[in-house]
């Protein structure tokens, strides 16, 4: 959903939102009559778009209004001269109904979870190649399983020290019985 868009309406720009109402210059639909202005900029969640394509802002003329009388008075000093005229502004009054895409997508189907969430490769924990034999028997029964299998894996295929492969294999069972 987005929360807001620049709209153009009359030569002037607005910064609007679902539900909002505002006062624009006198528009010719009627009241009651939805509308769509032109779109600048949709934005929200973080994101902006500056050429939303596919997206459209509804807007529905509430009611026409006069602005308050505006006075002007004109004088010169010393010569008499007065002269006072007065103006009123037409205005509308427009609701922005919503802000969207005009024809929705279906809805695409959901993924199982299975797939969503590609399987993550266990690793040996950081600094493991340079740890020694005494380390490795030493911090092996805190790490997790998956990490202890790892590491297991990386000794028979590289190293081969025997006192690791031992230290890794009493871990990883003490794992499986508790």
């Amino acid at each position: 959903m987005t929360s807001y868009a620049i709209i153009s309406l009359g030569g002037k720009q607005y910064r609007v939102h679902e539900g909002q109402r505002l006062l624009v210059d006198r528009l010719a639909s009627d009241e009651g009559k939805t509308f769509h202005p032109d779109i600048l900029l949709v934005g929200g969640n973080g994101s902006t778009d500056l050429s939303p394509k596919g997206v459209t802002v509804t807007a529905r003329v509430v009611r026409h209004v006069r602005g308050p009388k505006i006075r002007i008075g004109k004088y010169r000093p010393k010569s008499g001269y007065r002269r006072h005229t007065g103006f009123r502004a037409s205005l509308s009054q427009i609701e922005i109904e919503a802000i969207g895409g005009g024809k929705r997508a279906p809805a695409a189907e959901p993924k199982p979870k299975a797939e969503a969430q590609p399987a993550r490769q266990a690793h040996p924990p950081k600094g493991y190649e340079d740890m020694t034999v005494a380390e490795i028997a030493e911090a092996a029964p805190g790490w997790r399983r998956p990490n202890l299998e790892a590491a297991l894996e990386h000794e028979r295929a590289n190293a081969k020290r025997k006192g690791a492969i031992s230290a890794l294999e009493s871990a990883l069972a003490a794992k499986e019985e508790s």
